[in-house]
């Protein structure tokens, strides 16, 4: 199951430099996943100061 960004996010870009396969992107109004690419790994998830990334349930 991919991860999302919720609007919690302040476009630090902590998120977009661990994910290992470039999944996540600076989107208009913040950094967005694309979940076709996403593994579900976490690594985005585990970095991003506000908590702002989970699982896309």
């Amino acid at each position: 199951m991919a991860y999302k960004i919720s609007s919690d996010c302040v476009s630090c870009g902590a998120c977009a430099g661990t994910c290992p396969v470039e999944a996540i992107k600076e989107g208009a109004a913040q950094y967005e996943i694309d979940a076709e690419k996403c593994v579900s790994c976490g690594s985005c998830s585990d970095v991003c100061p506000m908590s702002a990334i989970a699982e896309d349930k």
